[in-house]
């Protein structure tokens, strides 16, 4: 019985539908699209409150108001950060190469987050524990601190990364820079067919170049740019001796050849002192690690044949 009546009931819902959709695609639909013609050319100033209303309507509501809220607040939280700060997290961008990837305010914004977030648990952690007053201020200051340095450590990181990736991948670069201007290309020539085939930071810096020159930078100025953006000396000293060649007049091929040389030569000595360092590196795995496992399988076994002897271990 309850079957049949859900059956009944769903037949005449469905049949209700259906002559109301007739209805509204007969009827109403046409006239009300009659209607919107005449008003679209009669009526200017509706019609641009209408196509306003549509560009609004076709924007997402996260980027309609979700987006616009939260650059409120940030707004009005950087005013809470120190002025000489945006320098710094600027220069640091730059050296990281995330300067037109990441914003400062948003970095300044993390940081002060970060802050928030180690404020809010050093003080659960100072409620549970029996500290005294100045204790638990030393404490609270220290998650405080820990949460500032974090996301300044985790830029100097990538700036780290990023120099060694720079100081790795120049050599090779200049190997292939001295290779094609021998075979007759220009400088410029050469650093295009080298961008187009190879990746890395330096390409990325040398890219950025031929941009700025494109956009009427001086060819000096945008490769000292670069070598302020690496701040490597291996770059500052190929930058400085490209510019020189160019002010000099001095074979840009011999130029390359010998700084190509020097970067390999460089290259070697700093793997014969990271080797050199190696032995050093080793001692504290061996004291700390090794050694204790190795006196735990020498001397145990003997230690326990003498308790086992002297009647104490059985």
């Amino acid at each position: 019985m309850r079957v049949l009546v859900l059956a009944i009931s769903f037949l005449v819902t469905f049949l209700v539908f259906s002559v109301l959709y007739y209805i509204v695609k007969t009827k109403i639909a046409p006239s009300n699209q009659v209607h919107q013609r005449i008003k679209d050319l009669g009526g200017g100033s509706e019609r641009v409150v209408r196509t306003r209303t549509e560009e609004l309507a076709r924007i997402p509501f996260m980027d309609r108001t979700v987006i616009p809220l939260l650059y409120t607040v940030e707004k009005f939280f950087i005013k809470f950060a120190p002025s000489e700060i945006h320098a710094t997290v600027d220069k640091k961008l730059m050296l990281a190469g995330k300067q037109g990837q990441w914003s400062a305010n948003r970095v300044i914004m993390a940081w002060l987050l970060c802050q928030a977030i180690f404020l809010a648990l050093g003080l659960h952690f100072a409620s549970q524990q029996k500290f005294s007053n100045i204790e638990g201020i030393l404490f609270v200051w220290a998650f405080v601190i820990f949460g500032a340095l974090l996301p300044f450590g985790y830029l100097d990181s990538l700036i780290r990364k990023r120099q060694e990736a720079i100081t790795k991948q120049l050599p090779e670069v200049l190997d292939l820079l001295s290779i094609s201007v021998q075979a007759g290309l220009s400088f410029d020539g050469a650093m295009r067919k080298i961008v187009e085939r190879m990746t890395g930071p330096v390409i990325d810096e040398f890219k950025r170049m031929q941009q700025d020159v494109r956009m009427g930078a001086p060819r000096a100025r945008a490769l000292q740019a670069i070598s302020r953006r690496c701040d490597v000396e291996d770059m500052y000293l190929f930058i400085t001796s490209v510019v020189q060649a160019e002010r000099l007049g001095t074979g840009m091929g011999k130029t390359l050849i010998n700084q190509a040389e020097n970067m390999r030569e460089r290259r070697r000595q700093r793997a014969k002192a990271a080797a050199l360092k190696a032995p050093i590196k080793m001692l504290f795995p061996l004291v700390f690690f090794i050694f204790p496992a190795m006196f735990v399988v020498i001397l145990v076994p003997p230690i326990f044949t003498i308790l086992q002897s002297m009647g104490i271990f059985k």
